[in-house]
């Protein structure tokens, strides 16, 4: 993919070199346009050195045969201005060409247009920036809003530049194919936690990481997504339209039995304990004894419970996680679950990693072996659901 990021004079400027730096990461090929007082801020030889890149400065540079507004217009599939100054924004949003990133941002006909504005909370909620926003929007812009908190002059309040991972992410999504778009699809991640003191629980070695690249990966897709996660480590995936935090078994049960009639595709990936104690004590329990005997008990059966009550054209799709026979404990569970689809892996290549090794199982036993990167999983499986039930 080719990229175009625009930098103009923020503050924030020295938060664009990461993500210069993070766009090259993800195999883009970008071309960096700074303004004049940008220029003065950091030197364009820092972000040509970050990013491998050329960094163009000068309307009026010129290359044989070669003009540079009119080239990367043309040249680039995404064109980011980041950070985004209330100056450039008004420039962008009225037509002005008087720097080389406003005249190219002007040549630039393409849908993939993105602004991240970052400024002083008063020059943010200034009626004629707010004007210039709108404006800009409805001329094709996507515009990622900033963020609240601690600004660089000291005042704390909106305008803030969001971390590079979620502007990522932004992009990713306006740019990608919609296949679900229309579909409402519910997630389940992580582990649960049952409590046997306030100290104390029982859980797995889950870590969350599959679920959320599926919640991730869906709504890239153009899904919207609801979010059911147990106790994780993880950032949250941007963008999500719902996001549930539960700990125990008894909590996601009630939580995805409530919403479960409004969408489409549930997709069971949390890995659920299938006991918890019987009771809990109100304080820490001292050790005393030798031994500590606990009573368990068996947790709601979330996959089952759904298998039975799924209706019309809603697809369930469960997660088995198995030691050994994998493949046949995990059609056994498809069909005494009553669902449509089931995602198996051996425990000792998934648990904790960054990769995942599976086999995608429908309901008439046909077996697709996938492995890779768990957001390579998850684009596989959610374009393998929508390939055969959408």
């Amino acid at each position: 993919m080719n990229v175009v990021l625009g930098v103009s004079s923020g503050i924030a400027i020295y938060k664009a070199v990461d993500l210069l730096s993070k766009m090259r990461k993800e195999g883009w090929d970008v071309q960096v346009i700074m303004t004049e007082n940008a220029a003065k801020l950091v030197s364009p030889v820092v972000f040509s050195a970050v990013g491998n890149c050329r960094v163009f400065t000068d309307t009026y540079e010129i290359e044989s045969g070669w003009i540079i507004h009119t080239e990367l217009s043309k040249w680039a599939d995404v064109f980011v201005v980041a950070p985004a100054t209330a100056n450039t924004i008004a420039k962008l949003a009225n037509g002005f060409a008087d720097n080389l990133l406003t005249t190219t941002a002007l040549a630039f006909q393409k849908s993939s247009k993105i602004i991240v504005p970052t400024m002083n909370t008063r020059m943010y909620e200034n009626p004629v920036t707010v004007d210039n926003l709108k404006r800009i929007q409805q001329l094709g812009w996507y515009v990622l809003e900033p963020e609240s908190g601690h600004l660089a002059c000291g005042e704390v309040g909106k305008g803030r530049y969001p971390d590079n991972e979620k502007i990522i992410e932004f992009i990713k999504i306006i740019v990608s194919e919609k296949p679900l778009a229309g579909r409402r699809i519910l997630v389940t991640a992580g582990p649960t936690q049952e409590e046997i003191d306030p100290v104390r629980f029982i859980s797995n070695h889950s870590s969350g990481k599959m679920g959320y690249a599926i919640a991730r990966v869906a709504k890239m897709l153009g899904a919207q997504v609801c979010l059911v996660s147990g106790p994780t480590c993880l950032t949250v995936p941007y963008f999500l339209d719902e996001v549930v935090f539960v700990r125990s078994a008894n909590e996601m049960y009630h939580e995805v039995l409530e919403r479960a009639g409004g969408y489409d595709i549930l997709i069971m990936c949390a890995a659920v304990a299938d006991y918890a104690p019987s009771s809990r004590s109100a304080g820490k329990i001292k050790k005393i004894e030798d031994k500590l005997i606990l009573e368990l008990v068996k947790t709601p059966d979330i996959l089952a419970a759904l298998g039975q009550r799924k209706k019309g054209n809603q697809i369930v799709v469960g997660f088995a996680a198995e030691t050994e026979h994998v493949v046949e404990n995990a059609i056994e569970k498809l069909v005494k679950k009553n669902i449509d689809v089931i995602v198996a892996n051996d425990v000792s290549e998934a648990m904790g990693k960054d990769t995942n090794h599976v086999y995608i199982i429908s309901r008439n036993k046909a077996v697709v072996e996938v492995e890779g990167t768990k957001d390579e999983v998850a684009k596989e499986l959610l374009l393998r659901i929508c390939e055969n039930f959408c």
